[in-house]
């Protein structure tokens, strides 16, 4: 699964056609994909939250103790793993709406592949630099949204114009998403959930 990757970062047209030829289980997938690739950011984070801390500004690096680093990172692991699927599963049922039944499995391999870049700038993590997390974030998030909207049509068999509304509609189920995940964060953080700083 890792030969796409080179591929998806320079030819996703070309190489979107190679993912949808593959026959590849949802355990498949995962093993050999989503479970390396998503441990990126939550070990580059556990790292450097706790050696180096986030710098905000001209103030001094705040750390977290390395247990508190290691529960935050072993959640953000499950939520990458349990995005992944949901986004997926989403997809799998929005695709009747757009006439582009497929299998879950294939469903899933377009939100795994879609995810590669934002799996990639995890790396970044290991720096945990505001600014710099914000700078070389945004750019992978565009180049997500663009393997979003080039991968559907391919991957979901169907036409580019029915592949437009139908990216446009996974990007809005993400985006909510996104903002649910970001409230409940908040919620749990002010209620008893905080991280341990050290001093």
């Amino acid at each position: 699964m890792f030969s796409h990757l080179i591929g998806l970062l320079f030819n996703p047209s070309e190489q979107w056609k190679s993912i949808r030829d593959v026959d590849c289980t949802i355990g498949k997938c995962y093993c050999s994909y989503v479970f390396i690739m998503a441990a990126i950011a939550p070990v580059s984070g556990y790292f450097g939250t706790t050696r180096y801390g986030w710098e905000i500004g001209a103030r001094e690096a705040v750390k977290l103790s390395p247990d508190s680093a290691l529960i935050i990172a072993l959640a953000y692991y499950l939520v990458m793993l349990v995005g992944v699927f949901s986004m997926g599963a989403m997809i799998y049922w929005m695709g009747k709406t757009y006439g582009a039944e497929q299998k879950l499995s294939r469903c899933i391999r377009l939100a795994a592949f879609t995810a590669t870049p934002l799996f990639l700038v995890g790396f970044v993590e290991l720096f945990p630099i505001l600014w710099l997390n914000f700078v070389i974030g945004l750019p992978a998030l565009a180049y997500s949204v663009k393997l979003l909207y080039t991968g559907v049509p391919i991957m979901m068999e169907i036409d580019d114009d029915r592949g437009f509304l139908f990216s446009s509609s996974i990007l809005a189920v993400g985006m909510v998403s996104l903002v649910v995940m970001m409230a409940a964060m908040a919620i749990l953080w002010f209620n008893g959930f905080a991280p341990q700083f050290v001093d």
